[in-house]
C-alpha cells in the first residue's frame, strides 16, 4: 500500500439509498442501486435527498394539485350559493303568482320593505274582501243619505240629480259584490280574474268617493270650518291627510279625537309623527291583533282602549316626560295609566304629522296593512297635561270645551290624499 500524502482528503464511495424500479424490458426485470460519491463528513440520508431530482418534481406536481382541488371546491361552493339564491326567488315567485301570503313583519315593529300592497285585503280570502267591500258601500249609503237630507232642505235641483246618479252607482256595486259572492259560492271559475275585478271596483269606488266629495263641497259655507270629519273607507297606502306645519318641541302633551270604525283586525294608525332619524316619534296604533298602543321615540305603551265596534267615541292620551308618565281615557273616563314611556325625552320639532297613516320613513313608507279605517273627527294636540275636567267637556261636546293650543282641528290645516274626503261632522249628534 502506498502512503498516503499529505494535504490530502480522500472522499469514500458510499452506496446511497435510492431506488429504481425498472421494467422488465429495459433491465431484465431486476432492480438497480445507484451509487453516488459522498464526503466522509456528510450525512447519507441528507445527500440522497440532495440528489434525488424526481422527488422533488413530484412535490411541486402534488402542490399544484392541491392548489387546483381547493380553487375547484370554491367555485362549486360559489355555485351551490347561487343556485341556493335562485330556488329561492323562484319559491317566491311562485307563492305570489298563487295568491299566497308573503310573511313579513316589522323590524322592531313593522313590516319588512318590499313591494307594498296599495289595498290591505290583498292577501286575504275573498270573505274578507266581500266584507271590507259591504262596510264600504254602507259608508257610501250613509253619505249620501246626510247629502239628501241637506238637499232636501236647500231644494238643491244639482244635489239631487248627483245623488241620484250615485245611487245608481251603488246600486251597479252591489250586484257586482253579490254577483262576487254567487262565484264564490258556487265555485265557478270565474274567480280567476279576481284581481282585475277587484280593480275595477277600487276605480270605481275611487270615483264614487271623488263625486260626493265634490257634492259636499257645496255645503262647507254653510258650516263652521271645524265642524267636518275624515273619512277612510279602504285600506290603502295612498289615502291620508298630512297636517301643513309641523309640532314644536314639547315636555308635555295632551293628544285627542273622535273615531269610529269597525275594522278588525285593528282599526289601524289614527296618526303618526316622524322627525329626521325618527319615524316613531309619536304614534297611535292598532295593528293586527294587538292592542292599541302609542309609541314616543319607539317605546311603546299598552292602551286599554276598545273602540272598534261602529260607534263614535273619543279618546284622549297625556303624557309627560318627566317619569314618562301617561294617562289614557274613553268617552271621558280614565282608563289606565302607566310610567317610564319615553322618560326625559323631549317631542322633537320638525317633523311631519300624518293622519290616517303609519310612516315607515319621513313622510313615507305608508303600509296599507296599517292604514286606519273609518272616521276620524275633532283631533287636537296640547303642549300640557289637560285635567280631568277639560277631557270629561271634550268627551261630552261640552261648549266649554277647549281648542288644541299646538294643533286645532281645521278644515284649512290639513292637505287631502288618495280619496280620502272630509265630510258633514256626525259625532256630537249622538250625545243630543
Amino acid at each position: 500500500m502506498r502512503a498516503t500524502k499529505p494535504g490530502i482528503s480522500w472522499r469514500l464511495f458510499l452506496c446511497s439509498c435510492l431506488f429504481l424500479e425498472s421494467s422488465s424490458q429495459d433491465f431484465g426485470g431486476q432492480a438497480q442501486f445507484i451509487c453516488t460519491s459522498v464526503p466522509k463528513d456528510m450525512d447519507i440520508c441528507a445527500a440522497t435527498l440532495q440528489n434525488s431530482v424526481p422527488g422533488e418534481d413530484l412535490k411541486t406536481t402534488v402542490m399544484q394539485l392541491r392548489e387546483t382541488v381547493l380553487q375547484q371546491k370554491e367555485t362549486i361552493m360559489n355555485q351551490k350559493e347561487t343556485i341556493r339564491e335562485l330556488t329561492s326567488k323562484l319559491a317566491r315567485c311562485e307563492s305570489q303568482s298563487g295568491g299566497e301570503p308573503v310573511d313579513a313583519r316589522p323590524g322592531g315593529r313593522r313590516k319588512d320593505a318590499g313591494a307594498k300592497n296599495t289595498m290591505g285585503d290583498v292577501s286575504r280570502g275573498p270573505a274578507d274582501t266581500l266584507a271590507q267591500l259591504s262596510q264600504t258601500l254602507q259608508s257610501l249609503k250613509q253619505r249620501l243619505e246626510n247629502l239628501e237630507q241637506f238637499s232636501r232642505s236647500n231644494n238643491s235641483v244639482q244635489a239631487n240629480s248627483l245623488k241620484d246618479l250615485l245611487q245608481s252607482k251603488i246600486d251597479d256595486l252591489e250586484k257586482q259584490v253579490l254577483s262576487r259572492v254567487n262565484s264564490i259560492e258556487e265555485g265557478k271559475p270565474g274567480l280567476r280574474n279576481e284581481t282585475e275585478q277587484r280593480g275595477r271596483v277600487e276605480s270605481t269606488l275611487t270615483s264614487l268617493h271623488q263625486r260626493i266629495t265634490d257634492l259636499e263641497k257645496g255645503q262647507r259655507d254653510n258650516r263652521p270650518l271645524d265642524k267636518f270629519q275624515l273619512t277612510f273607507p279602504l285600506r290603502t297606502n295612498y289615502m291620508y291627510a298630512k297636517v301643513k306645519k309641523s309640532l314644536p318641541e314639547m315636555y308635555a302633551l295632551t293628544v285627542c279625537m273622535w273615531l269610529k270604525s269597525n275594522a278588525s283586525p285593528g282599526v289601524g294608525t289614527p296618526f303618526s309623527y316622524a322627525v329626521p332619524g325618527q319615524a316613531n316619534e309619536l304614534v297611535l296604533i292598532e295593528w293586527g291583533n294587538n292592542p292599541m298602543e302609542i309609541l314616543i321615540n319607539d317605546k311603546v305603551a299598552k292602551l286599554p282602549f276598545l273602540i272598534n265596534d261602529g260607534k263614535w267615541h273619543h279618546i284622549c292620551v297625556t303624557w309627560t316626560t318627566r317619569d314618562g308618565v301617561w294617562e289614557a281615557f274613553q268617552d271621558g273616563v280614565k282608563r289606565g295609566s302607566g310610567e317610564n314611556l319615553a322618560p326625559y325625552h323631549p317631542i322633537k320639532p320638525q317633523g311631519l304629522l300624518i293622519l290616517g297613516q303609519e310612516q315607515d320613513t319621513l313622510g313615507g313608507g305608508f303600509d296599507a296593512t296599517q292604514a286606519f279605517v273609518g272616521d276620524l273627527a275633532n283631533f287636537h294636540i296640547w303642549d300640557r297635561k289637560l285635567s280631568v275636567g277639560e277631557i270629561y267637556n271634550l268627551a261630552t261636546c261640552s261648549s266649554k270645551a277647549q281648542v288644541g293650543n299646538v294643533f286645532a282641528w281645521m278644515e284649512t290645516s290639513l292637505d287631502i290624499y288618495g280619496g280620502a274626503s272630509k265630510w258633514t261632522y256626525e259625532a256630537c249628534r249622538q250625545l243630543n
